[in-house]
Order: C-alpha cells, then sequence, then structure tokens
C-alpha cells in the first residue's frame, strides 16, 4: 500500500458502507431481525397500539408493573394507553444517573373529526369529514387505500377498539383526487401546499341509503344506512364519535424493497424503527450485569410539537424516575431527582432524512445521512441557523462515537439537509433542558412522512446495535 494511501486511512472520516464491511454472519442477522420489524409495523399504526404492544412484550419477558412488585430489576409504567416506559436496573444507584433511550410514537396521520359524519345532498354519498395530524403532504392522501384504526368511549364508559380495513377481506377507505382534466384551475394553478384543502380532504364511507318496505324514501338514508351498521357491529350512536380517537393510516403490510429485499417499505417507521429498535436491544441486554440503570422511553405528540401529558414535554419521564428512585430504596425527593436527571445520558432516538437520489440537490452530501452506512448521529438538527435545537456537546459527541466504535457499530455522521433549506426537530431539545447530556442518534429514512417510508434493513440493524451498546458501555 502507497504511504498516501495509508495516511488517508489513518488520518481521514469516511463512512463505510454496511455490506461492504459487515460479514455474512452479520448480514444474516440484518435480514432476521427485518422480520420481527416488519410484524411489529403491521400491527403498530397507532401509538395506543405500539404501547399495547409493547406492553405485553415486556410483561412476557418479566417486566412488573413499577412501585406494585417489591424490588424488581426490570419495570414499566405506562401513560393514559399512548405511553410506556421501561428500565433494567444496573449496579450503580439510580442517582448516580441514568442511561435513557427516547423515541416517539405516534406518526404522521389523517384523524376524523370529532363529529365527522354527514350525507352529501348532491352526490348521496356517506362522508366523513377529517383533520390532518403532523407534517403531511396532503396529496399523497388522496386517492389510495387507507384502513380505520381507533378508540371510541362511549357513554357508559365502555372502550371499543376498531380496526377496518386490514384484512383483505375488509373495506378500504378513500379520499378521491380529482381527475387531471378537471384539475387546471381547481389544482394546477396553485402552489403544491394549497392544492389540496385541508377542508376538502374527505373520505368517502358509503353509498347505500337505509331501507324498509314501510318508507319508500329517508331523509339522509345513506348516513342512518351507517349509523345502523355501526351500531350493529359495535354498540355504538353518532354521539360516541365525539369521545372517540380514530385514525387513517394507509391500509396494508410492511413490504420488502429492491430485488436484494434489501430494504423495508412501510408505513410509520418515523419513529417506530426507533421505539422497536430500543426496546429490543433492551430485551436482549437485560440480563446482563451492566453498570448504569437504562430507561427506554416512548412518547406521543412529537410530531405536532410533543405537547399534552402524553407528549416528551409532559412530566411523565420524570416522574418515572423519581418513582425508580423509591423503588430502589434511594431518595426520592425533588433535589435528588433533579440532579439524578443532569447525571444523565440521553439519546434522543429519531429518524433523519438519507440522501434520496431522486432529489439530492436538498442535502449536503458531505455531511448527510446516506442509506445503507449505519445508524446516524446527529450533533443537532433544527433549521437555519441552529434554530430550536438541542446541540449536543463535544464531549458527549465524542463518548458515543467512542462507545460505537469500541462495539464495532456501522455508524454515520448525519444532518438534515443543507444549512437554508429547511429543517426539522426532535424531541431533544425538551429533554435537555433538564440538564442531561442529549444527543440525537437514529435511523436514516427515504420518503420521510409520506404514507410509505423506506429504510435499508443495514441501518436498522446498525440502529439495534448502537443501543445495544449503548445500553452495554456508555
Amino acid at each position: 500500500m502507497k504511504k498516501s494511501e495509508e495516511l488517508r486511512k489513518k488520518l481521514s472520516y469516511e463512512r463505510k458502507l454496511f455490506w461492504d464491511v459487515a460479514s455474512s454472519k452479520e448480514q444474516e442477522a440484518a435480514f432476521k431481525f427485518s422480520e420481527g420489524y416488519k410484524t411489529f409495523l403491521d400491527f403498530c399504526k397507532t401509538e395506543r397500539e405500539v404501547t399495547f404492544f409493547i406492553e405485553n412484550v415486556v410483561k412476557e419477558h418479566g417486566f412488573k408493573e413499577i412501585l406494585k412488585n417489591g424490588s424488581d430489576r426490570k419495570i414499566y409504567k405506562t401513560a393514559h394507553g399512548k405511553n410506556i416506559i421501561m428500565a433494567v436496573i444496573g449496579k450503580k444507584p439510580v442517582s448516580e444517573g441514568v442511561n435513557i433511550i427516547a423515541s416517539h410514537i405516534d406518526s404522521p396521520r389523517v384523524d376524523l373529526k370529532q363529529n365527522p359524519l354527514y350525507e352529501d345532498k348532491e352526490t348521496k354519498l356517506g362522508m366523513m369529514k377529517t383533520h390532518y395530524y403532523g407534517g403531511i403532504k396532503k396529496y399523497q392522501w388522496l386517492s389510495t387505500p387507507l384502513a380505520l384504526h381507533g378508540t371510541i368511549i362511549k357513554a357508559n364508559g365502555e372502550t371499543v377498539n376498531v380496526v377496518i380495513g386490514e384484512d383483505e377481506n375488509e373495506p378500504v377507505f378513500v379520499i378521491p383526487d380529482l381527475l387531471p382534466h378537471l384539475a387546471r384551475k381547481e389544482q394546477y394553478s396553485k402552489k403544491l401546499g394549497e392544492a389540496i384543502p385541508g377542508e376538502k380532504m374527505h373520505l368517502v364511507f358509503s353509498s347505500i341509503p337505509y331501507f324498509n318496505d314501510e318508507e319508500k324514501s329517508v331523509k339522509d338514508g345513506v348516513k342512518l344506512n351507517v349509523l345502523l351498521m355501526l351500531n350493529e357491529k359495535y354498540g355504538i350512536t353518532e354521539a360516541d364519535f365525539l369521545s372517540a380517537e380514530i385514525e387513517l393510516v394507509p391500509a396494508g403490510k410492511a413490504r420488502d424493497v429492491g430485488l436484494d429485499k434489501s430494504m423495508i417499505m412501510a408505513y410509520g417507521q418515523d419513529d417506530r424503527i426507533c421505539a422497536y429498535t430500543s426496546v429490543m436491544a433492551t430485551l436482549d441486554t437485560m440480563n446482563l450485569d451492566f453498570d448504569k440503570t437504562i430507561i427506554v422511553y416512548l412518547a406521543d405528540k412529537e410530531e405536532i410539537g410533543s405537547e399534552g401529558n402524553t407528549g416528551s414535554k409532559s412530566i411523565f419521564l420524570y416522574d418515572f424516575v423519581g418513582d425508580l428512585l423509591k423503588h430502589n430504596g434511594e431518595d426520592f425527593d425533588s433535589y435528588t431527582l433533579r440532579k439524578t436527571i443532569m447525571k444523565s445520558q440521553i439519546l434522543s432516538s429519531d429518524v433523519n432524512a438519507a440522501i434520496n437520489p431522486n432529489f439530492p440537490s436538498v442535502h449536503e452530501a458531505q455531511n448527510a445521512v446516506h442509506m445503507g452506512f449505519g445508524v446516524s448521529i446527529t450533533k443537532f438538527t433544527g433549521s437555519g441557523g441552529k434554530s430550536s435545537s438541542n446541540d449536543a456537546n463535544a464531549e458527549f459527541m465524542a463518548k458515543i462515537s467512542r462507545v460505537l466504535n469500541e462495539a464495532g457499530v456501522n455508524w454515520q455522521i448525519g444532518t438534515l439537509g443543507k444549512v437554508d433549506e429547511g429543517g426539522g426537530g426532535t424531541i431533544a431539545k425538551y429533554l435537555a433542558e433538564r440538564g442531561a447530556e442529549v444527543i440525537d442518534c437514529g435511523t436514516g429514512l427515504l420518503g420521510m412522512h409520506s404514507l410509505y417510508e423506506l429504510c435499508s434493513k443495514a441501518d436498522l440493524y446498525s440502529t439495534y446495535q448502537a443501543y445495544k451498546a449503548f445500553i452495554t458501555k456508555a
């Protein structure tokens, strides 16, 4: 080897393609790991479904609800059916700081309005009014098969869970687009973001009116027939929609992509890919003898600013750490809790945007995420001049880099687009406000926030390996 090549290899930073450097055994493990992930995505299309799924999984692995089961090492807690947090207690006292992996489990979608059902007077179609949730490209949600997932709380307090459209024998739903022949003034003359008003994203729900032999014509017969069908199947009335949370998501299963099946296409990978990998990493290391307590926190509402009592701005995580101190027999006063958080280390495990080969100009390639080159470490997010960003400290950046290198994890540096192109944020800044060291660490995706996001199985597996390294070595 030439001396210049030796120097370049020794001194330069160069990201490595997983498929070039991974052994055949590691590549096989990446493919095998992806199968469980696809099953998870198929079942978990809402934050409630993720919480239910993960709670059952951790209970099967011996986790007990905190403060209810003595001094168990493995504990968890849920909140409002939309948050779950789990912990494995390490050798050191909790008060010396904990290691936290924090993801979010909500995804951009279209919700039904609280009073959604009506019969269109001109077309006599049964329709549902909607309100989109999070940052979507509205046109993507038109003329595509949608499934209905939700929870309805009836007047008597009974809970009814609804899923329609996932089984191939069930109907799906659609928000019909306008044909191109008549779209010149209504859509083509407008900016892309204005061509589909939110108030026109109405769902076609039914078309057959109520009928009986005694009545030839019934007012709002299509709407009445829908209400009758829903009442017969679920025991609900129209008033029950007022206390319901019903989401529309793309119908269908996660699929392999590419002739080599090296990628996965599915809805909701932002950010359920990081949620799944962090939980699996914890379950696969929970019997090891590591120093620091590990916490996996799955938050809601990130896509709308982390608001409410289930978002990361809420007290849920910090209340759990207080419970954890008490559970472990340590002081759990306000002072101890504050100091515990300030001594802690957190991976804000959220996805980043990989370079899209169709639209490379929005990225700065040298600092962007490349699909297939491993988990992404993102020092800062935000927009423009790092606005609304955590911007991790150099010392913590160096520590995480060292941990991943020593564990042999394939990783890369990543930023979200060119400086003035746009940008976005994660929950990192909200977690850092309490004084902990925080950095973003997650998987690169193509088509983020679209109906069908794309990930590399190499990056999925590298993310899982990164979280294992953080749990056992950080």
